[in-house]
């Protein structure tokens, strides 16, 4: 459950964002939190607290680290899980993690806005 008012608007857009990722493409933490006004790592947080069902309707897979590259720092299980999943979209993904002709797939998500978090 998020600890604050301004963590839950947070994690409630990253959701939205994350939603709207159409099949074949991804993204980047980065390129979410830019777009969000926010930080890199509540993007990640999210994604790493999701429940188990809204694990199973979102396309977290769908959303990598820097460079188009999915997370080191990933659980082993989890990192495969998300190869597997990108590779059934038809992206083509190399043994350190790299999504190859990213520019082909990458899914631009916005430009920045201007949002305060910590006001309504």
């Amino acid at each position: 459950m998020p600890k604050s008012t301004t963590f839950a608007r947070i994690r409630a857009e990253v959701i939205r964002l994350v939603a709207l990722i159409p099949e074949g493409r991804f993204t980047t933490y980065g390129s979410i939190a830019v777009h969000m006004n926010c930080n890199p790592r509540h993007v990640a947080q999210t994604l790493s607290g999701l429940t188990r069902e809204e694990a199973q309707d979102l396309p977290w897979h769908r959303v990598v680290a820097a460079e188009g590259r999915i997370s080191q720092s990933m659980d082993p299980k989890l990192a495969a899980k998300q190869k597997k999943l990108l590779k059934a979209e038809g992206m083509k993904v190399n043994e350190k993690g790299y999504i190859m002709d990213s520019d082909d797939h990458f899914h631009v998500v916005g430009v920045r806005r201007d949002i305060r978090w910590d006001r309504e």
